[in-house]
């Protein structure tokens, strides 16, 4: 099922382990360009840049993006896009796609994949991605998402702790994999539609976003359902870091 939607990348200046970090060049663009240019090639009906910093608003609009300035004191990604959905006056069922601003390598094919998804699952107020974990390591990784879902692909609860406990498994071996258990990461981009952004916001966060870090929890705290399917195409990891944004640059021949 094909479905009209709105891109919207945020793009914040300040970052705490990569200042500047959309600005970074990577082979003779900023990131924030080669996201953008990602974002294009879907079949996105408009793709929009939010930021809290006029150097990004300059560079965007120099290399051609539709851009806006939002406010610098929100809480959280989301909470920019509520305030993007309300400047662009969208309506409260219109689809809109989060695609982080540090995702250069991002597949288009992913971004309609999440649009897609909501517009097929109305009891979803959020659809998301997923792929299989195949290492024990990122198991164990509190920087890898888990996320597990029931069987009609309704996200049950998102953790940093590893989901499910295989307790009988465990007490043999942290090691290796379980066998038989469909371990799973989040891949964070998301499709909302523009009425729950303002929801989320007016709800405000709770505990249990705050103590995982995790907003996607503030949603099912509130009894919003959120859809989740395996990618149609897994992403490169984004740029966290100086290692990353190198590693991009060698991919991209930088």
């Amino acid at each position: 099922m094909s479905a009209a939607f709105t891109v919207v990348i945020p793009a914040r200046y300040a970052s705490t382990r990569l200042p500047g970090k959309p600005l970074q060049d990577i082979a003779g663009k900023p990131m924030v360009q080669h996201v953008w240019e990602q974002a294009k090639k879907s079949s996105a009906q408009r793709v929009v840049i939010a930021t809290d910093d006029a150097r990004i608003v300059e560079v965007c609009q120099a290399f051609g993006a539709e851009v806006l300035l939002t406010r610098e004191d929100h809480n959280s990604g989301t909470d920019r896009l509520a305030e993007v959905a309300t400047q662009l006056g969208l309506s409260a069922d219109a689809i809109v796609v989060n695609v982080q601003g540090d995702e250069p390598l991002i597949p288009p094919v992913i971004i309609d994949q999440v649009a897609a998804n909501l517009a097929a699952n109305p009891q979803a107020g959020i659809a998301t991605l997923a792929e299989p974990i195949e290492d024990v390591a990122a198991l164990f990784n509190p920087n890898v998402v888990k996320v597990v879902a029931d069987k009609n692909g309704l996200a049950l609860t998102f953790s940093r702790a590893p989901l499910a406990w295989a307790r009988d498994a465990f007490a043999k071996s942290r090691d290796v994999l379980p066998q038989g258990v469909p371990y799973r990461r989040h891949i964070g981009i998301y499709a909302y539609r523009a009425g729950f952004l303002h929801d989320f916001v007016a709800w405000g966060p709770c505990w249990l976003e705050d103590t995982e870090c995790l907003e996607q929890l503030r949603a099912l705290y509130n009894g919003v359902r959120i859809h989740v399917a395996d990618a149609l195409e897994a992403p490169a990891a984004g740029v966290d870091t100086a290692e990353d944004l190198e590693r991009v640059r060698h991919l991209l021949g930088a």
